[in-house]
């Protein structure tokens, strides 16, 4: 039995604006209705064969941890375990964490780790090369994947292998790591015949990958046990003790151990993969037309050529007439549009906007929480409008405001509203009035979701603005909504 172990991080910079720091690529349904992490999640849950798979292990932050548990759902998925790290330190310290996190009930554990994010189409052809290296870890491999490369790519690193892979799928001794090349370099390994592009993902036996550690990491041995052994549990979640954590150096995986081990092992996998690093990726794996245009949601094409055309936002169409090579990405808020070959040059305009202070850097139009998500449709000088959801069952935080009032008016499906001592229904085109000052809490009783318009009026209408007294998700005074 293999335990997956699901990498949950990183901000995605170069499928921005879909993918932002506050709500990054693996969330959203990038190719098709499941999100990339969903898709990830399913691809390593059951198994056939020589690979079964026990319940996945996944880590991911503070930030995000409710929206793993609601996708989680979503997939009909039951994690074994999800550990939060309280800060990101890399994907070094990410594993050696779930590696002592695994010996504690098995000291026999073999984890498969995969970041949440890759597109991996055929399951059943991903969980033969896994099942091919099995017998490498039994014999005290490390073993990683290695992707047959279908162009000379500059976007990926590169595994170079002992020897070129013969066709049956074997694991070939990995000779070295190659950091991502120009151009002309990249070009020659492809011919070259014994390079493959480095997936990220990496099966061994959690002892063979602690040995490792303590030879070529030791420096971070101590700040994640002691973070591993400290940790507490937090609802279906276990906190890593953030002290000890931040005493970790930030450092990935390749670079603390890979690079340096000598019982490494690659396992050629020749199906389709991508790890969708860029909008040109996207375009590649959508299927283009004939023309090579790829439009998604609102948006059409005229006379154009070899062109990504995307609209995530349900009031906002996207048309183009005559483009060649283009890619346009269209949100509420921030729209971009560039060449196709500009693709890996899109996390320079995340910084870009970063430094002159642009919320849009950062910050998704919608806001998700663990009860639902919201957005801002009116921002204004002393009032804000939003338009909120509400899962079933769900219920915001007991609380009470010190510099506003609301309104909220249901739109669909029902709420129960508690303002101070009175608890009552409203159900759609009710509204009721939020006086500033008062205790109240919004829940859905319902099995639908439960939207509403919400207006606040006063002199100030931040999210920090709020004294919560009951919270039915453990948050404290400091988390949001």
């Amino acid at each position: 039995m293999i335990t997956p172990v699901i990498l949950c991080g990183g901000p995605g910079t170069r499928l921005w604006p879909l993918s932002r720091k506050s709500y990054p690529k693996q969330f959203s349904p990038l190719i098709g209705d499941t999100s990339l992490f969903q898709a990830s999640a399913q691809r390593l849950s059951g198994g056939a064969g020589a690979v079964q798979f026990k319940q996945p292990m996944v880590l991911t932050g503070s930030d995000f941890r409710f929206i793993v548990t609601e996708q989680l759902t979503g997939a009909g998925i039951d994690p074994g375990a999800i550990l939060i790290e309280p800060e990101g330190r890399n994907t070094a310290p990410a594993v050696l964490a779930a590696t002592l996190y695994a010996l504690k009930s098995d000291p026999e554990a073999v984890l498969l780790v995969a970041p949440s994010d890759h597109v991996v189409p055929d399951c059943d052809a991903f969980h033969a090369a896994v099942a091919r290296g099995l017998g490498a870890v039994e014999a005290g491999q490390l073993v990683t994947f290695g992707i047959k490369p279908t162009h000379a790519e500059t976007a990926y690193g590169y595994l170079e292998m002992a020897a070129a892979p013969d066709g049956s799928g074997a694991a070939i001794a990995l000779s070295r790591f190659v950091e991502k090349p120009d151009e002309p370099r990249a070009a020659e390994m492809v011919a070259a015949g014994n390079y493959m592009w480095n997936a990220g993902i990496f099966l061994f036996k959690a002892k063979d990958m602690l040995a490792a550690f303590q030879t070529h990491a030791p420096q971070l041995l101590d700040p994640v046990t002691t973070a591993v052994d400290k940790a507490q549990p937090d609802l279906g979640f276990l906190r890593l003790a953030p002290e000890a954590w931040a005493g970790a150096e930030d450092i990935s995986i390749d670079y603390a151990v890979m690079e340096r081990a000598d019982n490494l092992s690659v396992v050629p996998f020749g199906g389709d993969w991508s790890d969708l690093g860029g909008w040109d990726a996207v375009w590649r794996e959508s299927g283009p037309d004939g023309a090579g245009v790829v439009t998604t949601g609102a948006a059409t094409a005229i006379d154009c050529q070899d062109t990504l055309l995307r609209s995530d936002s349900e009031r906002l169409e996207v048309v183009g007439i005559g483009l060649k090579n283009i890619m346009a990405v269209a949100m509420n808020d921030a729209v971009l549009v560039a060449d196709m070959s500009c693709a890996q040059d899109v996390k320079k305009a995340v910084a870009a906007l970063k430094e002159k202070g642009s919320i849009q850097a950062t910050h998704f139009p919608k806001d998700h929480r663990p009860w639902g998500w919201f957005e801002s449709l009116v921002v204004g000088g002393r009032f804000q409008v939003k338009r909120i959801m509400v899962h079933p069952g769900a219920s915001l935080s007991l609380q009470s405001h010190f510099h506003r009032s609301e309104h909220w008016i249901v739109v669909e499906g029902t709420a129960r509203v508690t303002v101070d001592d009175e608890v009552r229904l409203v159900t759609e085109n009710q509204s009721v009035y939020i006086p500033l000052g008062a205790v109240h809490r919004m829940e859905n009783p319902g099995k639908v979701p439960m939207v509403l318009i919400e207006v606040q009026t006063g002199s100030y209408v931040g999210e920090n603005d709020i004294v919560r007294y009951e919270d039915m998700y453990s948050r404290g005074q400091g988390e949001k909504g």
